[in-house]
């Protein structure tokens, strides 16, 4: 059949079958003599599934592999739904990023364009897993240090508020502005030889605080704090004792920094679940409270 015939049994367009012959997704049968395109009895229902596939966003190159290298079609339809999930995902941070922009006072404008601007869309944590990666020390296994690291990085809403895009931006901004000397200045102590004896007991001691705040359990003595008293003084080659949690109050205390609080502040804004920061803060305040009343 002619180019013409193709068309209007497909009840599309001369200019579209001429399209897709020249992707290659309508091979033609053969030239008339004049040179014209002939094709084939299957060609109206192929460009009926090109046509259709298209309609739902599925790329040429896909088009043509579902066609004729033997992917499935299933499969295709999968990939096309975890990208509409991307597209979509990007579409939800943008509405929320323009809102934000939108609800802000005039003389935020500017600086909250600049945060905004510097994040990808969607939104990519690289930045602050980097920062994390700066900042746990050197000689922790590579086991707790991704564990840490996956903990410590709160991950973007799916759909988020104008409030939680612009805490991501802020946390974005923090982790990748983080000079070396600021990391170091709090760093946790006491790790340089074991660090393993102190983060696998925090580990476990931020699972327990969990666990009590399940139970709406208030800062308190009780095993979260024992177990998180005994990694601090298991990295410091000693035992636990009054004396020692005394010092401790007050090393935690000194150890205190401004970028740090700042990033669990933001972190939290983030997740609806209990962030590392979160759980150290809850432990400190057992530990304080166990040195007033003891």
């Amino acid at each position: 059949m002619s180019i013409g015939e193709l068309a209007a049994q497909a009840k599309s367009t001369v200019k579209t079958v001429r399209f897709y012959s020249d992707q290659g997704l309508l091979p033609e049968a053969s030239r008339s003599s004049g040179g014209h395109r002939r094709y084939g009895h299957e060609a109206p229902a192929r460009l009926r599934t090109i046509r259709a596939l298209r309609s739902l966003g599925v790329p040429v190159p896909e088009i043509g592999r579902v066609l004729d290298r033997g992917d499935t079609l299933e499969a295709v339809v999968a990939h096309r739904l975890d990208d509409l999930g991307t597209e979509l995902a990007a579409l939800r941070w943008r509405e929320a990023a323009l809102r934000a922009l939108q609800d802000g006072a005039q003389e935020q404008l500017a600086e909250r364009l600049e945060l905004i601007g510097a994040v990808s869309v969607p939104p990519s944590t690289s930045a602050l897993a980097h920062y994390w990666r700066r900042l746990l020390p050197v000689r922790l296994s590579a086991r707790l240090r991704a564990a840490v690291t996956d903990a410590a990085v709160p991950q973007p809403p799916a759909d988020p508020t104008p409030d939680q895009v612009l805490a991501f931006a802020r946390i974005h901004a923090l982790a990748t502005a983080a000079t070396d000397h600021c990391l170091v200045s709090h760093r946790p102590t006491a790790t340089a030889a074991h660090p393993d004896l102190l983060y696998g007991g925090l580990h476990e001691a931020y699972r327990l605080v969990d666990a009590a705040l399940r139970t709406d359990r208030a800062p308190s003595l009780g095993e979260a704090l024992d177990c998180y008293v005994a990694a601090h003084a298991r990295a410091s080659g000693t035992r636990d004792s009054p004396a020692f949690r005394r010092a401790l109050t007050g090393r935690l205390a000194a150890a205190d920094h401004p970028v740090m609080s700042r990033y669990w502040q933001l972190a939290g804004e983030l997740t609806p679940d209990l962030t590392l920061g979160g759980a150290d803060f809850w432990l400190r305040e057992a530990l304080t409270a166990s040195m007033a009343a003891g």
